[in-house]
């Protein structure tokens, strides 16, 4: 017998040949294999790694009891999975999933996707009443829910279209090779040097800072910076600070990723800007360019063969110029779907 999560206390989704739960530690290997098996058929260009799982089960602000489900099979295979999760004075709930493909076209994906739904409106009517940091949450009453997918995610695409969701946003992810190399120099007063387990959280703290004028962008805790900053593919080695000389202050940082999937004879790989930002006092200098130019310096000397990145095509910062004035070109690209609940 499945009980129902605490708490929220949504009803579980009901697909004929699968039983949902909320997964346990028991079955990370398994919920990978599940990841593995529909990033395979989706050919998507990432997916969820181990130590993200592991996060997911572990994460305080979003209990695993009541905002994760994996459907089993009569044999035991997990072969579908959905969460969400929520920042309590966020406007928003994130949602993802997916679905063995051996299991499509059932209605699996659907009964996951009004699931997740349901349990988004409940927390933000769990949120509505607090008050954090002098902030007062979200009006209870307009839940949003969003979900990203690759453009060329046809099925998913058509599942969230189906359900009155829509596109609010693109994404290009950006890739150039590493040849004529630009050269860039840090600008006067400014060090580029390498992140290290001493500078991490002031790096956190100038992420946020520089993201909080960007759409869709919520503070790093620390508990999620420490996640990101386990992540199986974050190369430290590749990632940069650029400091302040004078002050000792963080002024700009780069996060870069490689896929050890990537890495294969004759295939130099890719070093994968995962998050680039300058505080605002600090802009203006030509910080950035100086981080991507001196990353791709290092890429190069870790063998690596193509640089690449994402951006928001409606960044008003002018992202998607300096990134098109440094080599980068359009490679694929993403979409980000809403809903408003209840409206």
């Amino acid at each position: 017998m499945i009980e129902e999560p605490s708490g929220t206390n949504i009803p579980l989704p009901h697909a004929d040949g699968l039983v949902f739960r909320p997964p346990l530690i028991g079955d990370v290997d398994a919920w990978l294999g599940l990841v593995k098996r529909i990033a395979a058929f989706e050919n998507a260009p990432w997916h969820a790694q181990r130590s993200e799982l592991e996060a997911a089960l572990a994460d305080p602000g979003n209990p695993v009891a009541e905002n994760a489900l994996v459907g089993v099979d009569a044999d035991g295979v997990l072969r579908a999975y959905a969460g969400v999760s929520k920042n309590p004075a966020g406007d928003k709930a994130n949602v993802q999933g997916g679905v063995d493909p051996l299991w499509r076209r059932r209605g699996v994906g659907a009964a996951l996707l009004a699931w997740q739904e349901a349990q988004a409106a409940a927390r933000f009517a769990l949120d509505g009443a607090l008050v954090l940091d002098n902030v007062q949450a979200p009006d209870p009453r307009v839940p949003k829910v969003r979900n990203h997918v690759e453009e060329d995610n046809v099925g998913q695409r058509a599942l969230l279209a189906g359900a009155g969701y829509s596109v609010v946003r693109y994404y290009s992810q950006m890739q150039r090779p590493l040849l004529d190399l630009p050269a860039v120099q840090a600008p006067e007063g400014i060090t580029i040097t390498l992140l290290t387990d001493e500078l991490s959280e002031a790096v956190r703290l100038a992420h946020n800072e520089a993201f909080a004028d960007h759409w869709g962008s919520e503070p790093r805790t620390r508990e999620r910076w420490a996640v990101e900053m386990r992540h199986e593919h974050l190369r430290q080695d590749l990632c940069t600070v650029a400091v302040d000389s004078t002050t000792g202050e963080v002024a700009g940082y780069q996060l870069v990723t490689v896929d050890p999937g990537d890495l294969r004879p004759g295939h130099g790989g890719e070093g994968y800007t995962e998050l680039l930002g300058v505080r605002r006092e600090w802009r203006g200098r030509g910080i950035a360019p100086a981080l991507l130019a001196d990353a791709m310096t290092r890429f190069v000397q870790a063998g690596l063969d193509r640089a690449a990145l994402d951006v928001d095509t409606e960044n008003p910062s002018g992202a998607l110029r300096l990134y098109e004035s440094m080599g980068y070109q359009p490679v694929r690209r993403s979409m980000v779907w809403d809903k408003l609940l209840g409206t």
